[in-house]
């Protein structure tokens, strides 16, 4: 069981940077994956970034390779993302996701999400 909130969207123009936070809540951070997912106005969703809380490796999208950063704080039991040179393709509703790496199940939790807007 993991619960989900994500945090840090807005507005921002195209150069910008912004960091978007996911707090983690669970008795067993180890056991998970966390993603950020994003969907886009009339797009489908689409991964982002992941990382595996235990271990603290990363993953991303090509779109995003060399933009973004994802890591976690354990103390602070966050997960980030860092997005600089922003785009106005970037423009989203960006969503915190959980992964149980015990069940081999897939992304089952979710947070609200949270506006991303780039401009020109």
């Amino acid at each position: 069981q993991v619960q989900l909130v994500e945090s840090g969207g807005g507005l921002v123009q195209a150069g910008g940077s912004l960091k978007l936070s996911c707090a983690v809540s669970t008795r067993t951070f180890g056991d998970y994956r966390v993603g950020w997912f994003r969907q886009a106005p009339g797009k489908e969703r689409e991964f982002v970034a992941s990382v595996y809380w235990a271990a603290s490796s990363a993953y991303y999208a090509d779109s995003v390779k060399g933009r973004f950063t994802i890591s976690r704080d354990n103390t602070k039991k966050t997960v980030y993302l860092q997005m600089n040179s922003l785009i106005p393709e970037d423009t989203a509703v960006y969503f915190c996701a959980a992964q149980s790496i015990r069940s081999g199940a897939g992304y089952d939790y979710w947070g609200q999400g949270t506006r991303v807007t780039v401009s020109s």
